[in-house]
């Protein structure tokens, strides 16, 4: 589904677009400050919802709204004022919701369910039924992450062991600064260092976004974690005391990294 937004008010027109892009249910949001130019746009995309501003000099929000359902009937309107007086006007438009300004997250989306309805729980339900990618995680031997059987690639080793250590901590959120204390050991945590962590971040970020795999890694006011549960690990499987996952280690787990040594002879004490 695609959305537009159209106010003369360049900041308030930034916040409305940033706000529909954050309930992540749109493919595209465009924002216009010209009414003839979102009207043009019609031409060129299916549009599903407009959010007008209905005060605006030249072409109002009502005029607007006409015009677009000229081309679209099937579009829908959501106005968008500073001036509870217009609410009138705006439902003898037909319009589909109504919302003040500044408008808030929370009932943004409220409205944008009621006025997309059976359009929104289509396209869940679409989103629901793709297939996702089956991510496997080996540690074992030595650290690799598959996605559909495909080996992922790192840019950056420390990346890679970056990913290798919160897989080890098995969902639990960890700080930066322990982070690095952990990869870097004995070396200073200055500002040097935290920028070479932001980039190893980055470059983490960067790769499992293009195996299509971001969500298996969260950030949360600077602590890191992964999420277990979109996981398909051996350590996980053994520590769910699964027969096969038991018999498959063989006395070494993450072998490249040092860190690793103590769930290795966690790991050993429990065959």
């Amino acid at each position: 589904m695609n959305a537009i937004c159209v106010d003369d008010e360049e900041l308030i027109l930034s916040r409305t677009a940033s706000l529909v892009k954050k309930t992540n249910i749109f493919d595209s949001v465009e924002a216009f400050m010209d009414p003839t130019e979102a009207i043009a746009y019609l031409d060129e995309k299916k549009v599903d919802l407009a959010l007008l501003d209905i005060d605006m000099p030249g072409m109002g929000g009502l005029e607007l709204a006409t015009n677009l359902k000229q081309k679209n009937p099937e579009i829908k309107v959501i106005f968008l004022t500073g001036y509870s007086e217009y609410a009138i006007d705006a439902y003898a438009m037909h319009a589909t919701g109504y919302l003040l300004k500044p408008i808030g997250y929370d009932k943004l989306v409220s409205e944008l369910e009621f006025a997309l309805g059976p359009e929104l729980q289509e396209k869940e339900e679409s989103t629901a039924t793709q297939e996702k990618p089956k991510v496997k995680v080996e540690t074992f031997g030595y650290f690799n992450i598959l996605v559909d059987d495909k080996l992922v690639v790192f840019k950056r080793n420390k990346a890679k062991e970056l990913i290798a250590c919160l897989v080890d901590r098995r969902g639990q959120f960890i700080s930066r600064k322990d982070l690095f204390y952990i990869l870097w050991e004995d070396d200073d945590y200055d500002r040097a260092k935290q920028k070479y962590l932001d980039t190893i971040i980055r470059s983490l970020k960067d790769t499992l976004e293009e195996y299509g795999i971001l969500d298996i890694f969260d950030v949360e006011s600077g602590m890191m974690r992964v999420v277990p549960e979109k996981l398909d690990c051996d350590l996980y499987r053994f520590l769910d005391n699964d027969k096969a996952a038991i018999e498959s280690f063989r006395g070494e787990y993450m072998s490249s990294y040092s860190w690793a040594s103590a769930t290795e002879g966690y790991l050993t004490d429990r065959i």
